[in-house]
């Protein structure tokens, strides 16, 4: 047997009794937890809160599932409204079709919706989530090997992808590239990229998402050109090339532009995050609990914590005079009229 290639699965869904279980979505699913875990994380660094990622994310995720959708749908019309076409295939998520460019455009709507409602900059959210966004797709493109599509060119490399014939759809078996797993790689490179510049350079306004942004179009654009799937081309180029192109450019340009006119990074990412876990900028706990008359551990000044000693001492301690009482009673004993010399100059009493 010639293991001098990468097998494909021989099935993408396993049925659980009567529900399916497809590879696709568990790969879609786990890159958006691992996504928003990573972010989470980030955040928290930045001075925000645990649980705000995940809390913007229910925004987020299903904008950027629906704007994939559409993405992908718009751009490849013929099996939806094509002569051999049904509309409702566009609703079949599972068997695939998710453009990352209209899940992005889309996913940030959402995430501004729920940046809004959390009072938060939606430039310092998206630069915690950049890198566990590319992870996220970096897992998620596993979905289109179990999925046996999106492959490359024939070859035959050592790491070749191995492609079963299914005459229904119009696949021809053979080895091509595993242009899933070129990208799932470079993704993984690109999170690497963007820790280690947001550490570097402290990247801030949006700077961090830029820098993904771009990064993933550099790869995207020579990974995409190695496609056989049908696709419409401009000017010889297939239409996500040249989508990569631009935003490339519009990318790169918002880093220049921000960094000129909003350097460093943001010092306050979430208002009230310097409070208690769990307690609102009211005093209140996550349950509405007043919680501003159970603090106990606030800090005084020294001169309230000495007369509080003081005080504390009650009537069952010895009083002691204080210096400044017995200056005064020194002072009034040494009157200065019976001296013979002004006050303060050292002379005697009259006898």
């Amino acid at each position: 047997m010639d293991l001098a290639f990468i097998p494909s699965p021989s099935v993408g869904v396993v049925h659980l009794g009567p529900i399916p279980l497809r590879g696709y979505a568990f790969c879609i699913i786990i890159g958006v937890f691992v996504g928003v875990w990573l972010g989470n994380k980030r955040w928290i660094q930045r001075g925000g809160r645990s649980g705000t990622v995940a809390d913007i994310a229910v925004w987020a995720v299903p904008f950027g599932l629906v704007g994939g959708r559409l993405y992908h749908v718009i751009t490849t019309p013929e099996p939806y409204f094509g002569k051999d076409g049904h509309l409702i295939d566009a609703l079949k998520v599972w068997q695939g079709g998710l453009g990352i460019w209209g899940a992005v455009a889309l996913g940030a709507v959402g995430a501004w919706i729920g940046c809004r409602r959390r009072g938060i900059p939606l430039p310092a959210y998206a630069d915690a989530l950049a890198p566990g966004l590319a992870i996220g797709q970096a897992i998620g493109r596993w979905g289109n090997w179990f999925n046996q599509e999106l492959y490359g060119k024939p070859t035959d490399l050592p790491w070749a992808l191995e492609i079963s014939p299914d005459p229904a759809i119009g696949r021809i078996g053979g080895t091509y590239h595993p242009t899933f797993l070129y990208e799932c790689l470079w993704c993984l490179g690109v999170a690497a990229l963007v820790i280690w510049a947001d550490k570097r350079f402290r990247l801030g306004h949006g700077r961090a998402f830029a820098l993904y942004v771009a990064a993933y179009c550099a790869g995207r654009g020579w990974i995409e050109y190695m496609r056989v799937d049908e696709a419409h081309h401009i000017l010889g180029l297939r239409l996500n090339v040249w989508t990569s192109l631009i935003v490339f450019v519009l990318a790169v340009v918002y880093m220049v532009v921000s960094a000129r006119k909003a350097p460093g990074r943001e010092a306050v990412v979430e208002p009230g995050a310097q409070l208690a876990e769990g307690e609102d900028a009211d005093g209140e706990s996550a349950d509405g609990a007043d919680t501003a008359g159970d603090k106990v551990s606030v800090e005084k000044p020294a001169a309230e914590k000495s007369a509080g000693k003081t005080e504390a001492k009650g009537d069952d301690a010895p009083e002691k005079d204080a210096p400044g009482d017995a200056e005064a009673e020194k002072a009034e004993d040494d009157d200065p009229a019976d001296a013979d010399s002004p006050a303060g100059s050292g002379g005697t009493k009259k006898p």
